[in-house]
C-alpha cells in the first residue's frame, strides 16, 4: 500500500482569461473535497500575479489520485484548462512530513 501523495499544479491563466480559471478552479472545489480518497484540496493564488494559481492536493495513495482523475469534474476540468491556462503539475510522494 502506497502512502500519501500530493499533486501541485501551477495554472496561469491565458491573456483574458483570468476569471474563466478562477470561477473553473473554484467548482473544483467542492467535488474534490467529498472524494473518499482526497485528505486536502486547496486553492492559491499568487500575490505578485493574480492571473497565477496553486492548487495544493492530498491524497491518501495513488488509487485516490486515479479515482480523482477518473471523476466527472476533473474530465470536465481536463475539457476546458487547455484554453483557460497553462499548466504545470508535480506528483509529490511524501519524504520527511509532520
Amino acid at each position: 500500500m502506497s502512502g500519501p501523495v500530493k499533486i501541485v499544479a501551477v495554472l496561469t491563466a491565458r491573456a483574458g482569461r483570468e476569471a474563466a480559471l478562477c470561477a473553473l478552479l473554484d467548482s473544483m472545489l467542492a467535488p474534490s473535497r467529498a472524494e473518499p480518497g482526497n485528505l486536502r484540496y486547496d486553492l492559491w493564488q499568487d500575490q505578485a500575479d493574480p492571473a497565477r494559481f496553486i492548487l495544493d492536493e492530498l491524497y491518501v495513495d495513488d488509487a485516490a489520485i486515479a479515482a480523482h482523475r477518473a471523476s466527472p469534474h476533473f474530465q470536465a476540468y481536463l475539457a476546458q484548462i487547455g484554453d483557460l491556462a497553462e499548466r504545470s503539475a508535480f506528483v509529490l510522494d511524501a519524504v520527511a512530513i509532520a
